[in-house]
């Protein structure tokens, strides 16, 4: 491979003209090695995601219809903070990110996920209808989904050592709109921020709920690798403005300091 590089590296230089041969010294191994990989790459990302339809198909088939995923296209996000969290004009894209991606000195690699500028990233997502369809059925399960929220910031991280990728991350859904329309319910308003965030006394560092969580191989009962994921920690108060049954209200829902830890999943097929 050493000799295949060098054959490279005397082909290319052997069609510079002779003045500019003059001033070119050949690198040794050790100096290469030395200057090659001692940065990352930084990607600043603008975007925004549609998609007309996905189909999932078992036996039967769920079909989700008109999926959108951009830029919240608002700055009042939690307005009772009083200030434009994401410091960056309305817009439908999802933008301001900046993505690090190093792998480090032990071969672990880091995704870093940032703001671009300082304040928090906006983002909406949303579809339309949700059907399962067999061959002769169908039910409408959900539709008019909508989503608001501001993402801090997120770190996936693959670490040789355990073969795990573990994602930790921080968000708040400002307002989640959906119906049910095979149990003729409806939701409106829910809000999803951290665990003590006050509303009469908001504070930015409070808003963000957090998650921890790790995903790896592991075999299940009957000694199948599967997809495992461990859930170590999500924290954060949860309130829904309006249950609709029936298209009326029946009321408010309110959860205080929601705790979900220590908890272990394992997906596969059958």
């Amino acid at each position: 491979m050493k000799g295949l590089k060098r054959t490279l590296l005397a082909l290319g230089v052997a069609g510079l003209p002779a003045a500019a041969l003059a001033d070119i010294q050949l690198l040794d191994d050790l100096t290469m090695g030395n200057i090659t990989g001692q940065a990352g790459v930084t990607i600043e990302l603008e975007t925004k995601l549609n998609i007309d339809r996905f189909i999932y198909t078992d036996e039967g088939s769920l079909m989700i219809d008109n999926i959108q995923i951009g830029g919240a296209n608002r700055t009042d996000l939690f307005a009772e903070l009083g200030t434009n969290m994401t410091n960056m004009p309305a817009s439908d894209l999802l933008d301001n990110i900046r993505i690090n991606i190093d792998v480090l000195a032990d071969g672990d690699a880091v995704i870093n996920i940032l703001p671009n500028t300082f304040g928090a990233v906006d983002f909406r997502i949303s579809t339309g209808a949700w059907q399962l369809t067999g061959t002769q059925d169908s039910t409408l399960v959900l539709d008019n989904f909508q989503m608001d929220g501001l993402l801090g910031s997120g770190t996936i991280r693959v670490d040789t050592q355990t073969d795990m990728m573990g994602v930790r991350t921080d968000f708040a859904i400002d307002r989640m709109d959906f119906d049910v329309p095979f149990l003729a319910l409806g939701i409106r308003d829910l809000s999803l921020t951290g665990a003590g965030y006050d509303l009469s006394a908001p504070q930015p560092l409070d808003l963000f709920a957090r998650v921890n969580l790790d995903i790896y191989k592991a075999p299940n009962a009957a000694g199948v690798e599967s997809l495992a994921i461990d859930l170590h920690e999500f924290s954060a108060d949860v309130g829904i403005g309006g249950v609709l049954v029936g298209g009326v209200s029946v009321g408010t829902v309110f959860m205080d300091d929601l705790v979900i830890s220590n908890t272990h999943m394992l997906v596969y097929g059958h």
